[in-house]
C-alpha cells in the first residue's frame, strides 16, 4: 500500500502597495514668486514667505533688511515669466531677518575597531530665517 503525501504549496508574497499619499503635493501656480540664489543655493519664495538660509555674514542684527539681488526667475502667476541669464538685471528680493539660529546638532563619529581609536564631536549649521517683503 502507498500512501501519497501532499507536497505543501510554494506561495509567494506580494510586495506591499505604496501608500498613496493623503495630500497631493501640487505647485504653487497662482501669485507672484521668485526664485533667487544664496548661499550656493536656491530659494523660491513668495511674498510673506519664512525660508531658513545659510548664514551670511556677522554684521548682520535681528531685524535688519536685506536684498537679494542674484534673482533667477520671476513669475507673476498669470502669463508672464521673466528668466535671466543667469541673472535678471534691475530686479531684487527684499527680506527681513526675523531670526539668526543654528539647526540641531549633528553628531561625527570617529572609529576604528582594535585600535581603541574613537573620536566624536558634534556640529551645528548656523542660519538666518527671513521673511520675504517684496519681489521687484
Amino acid at each position: 500500500m502507498t500512501t501519497a503525501t501532499a507536497t505543501p504549496k510554494k506561495t509567494t508574497r506580494k510586495a506591499p502597495a505604496p501608500k498613496a499619499r493623503t495630500k497631493p503635493l501640487a505647485p504653487r501656480t497662482s501669485g507672484l514668486f521668485a526664485t533667487f540664489a544664496t548661499g550656493g543655493k536656491q530659494y523660491r519664495v513668495a511674498v510673506g514667505d519664512l525660508v531658513k538660509i545659510e548664514k551670511l555674514s556677522d554684521t548682520h542684527k535681528e531685524g535688519d533688511s536685506l536684498i537679494f539681488e542674484n534673482v533667477l526667475l520671476i513669475d507673476n502667476g498669470a502669463s508672464e515669466i521673466t528668466l535671466g541669464t543667469p541673472f535678471i538685471k534691475g530686479s531684487f528680493v527684499s527680506a527681513t531677518l526675523n531670526k539668526i539660529a543654528r539647526y540641531k546638532t549633528i553628531d561625527v563619529i570617529k572609529y576604528k575597531q582594535k585600535s581603541r581609536y574613537f573620536k566624536k564631536y558634534g556640529h551645528r549649521q548656523p542660519y538666518f530665517e527671513v521673511k520675504i517683503d517684496s519681489i521687484k
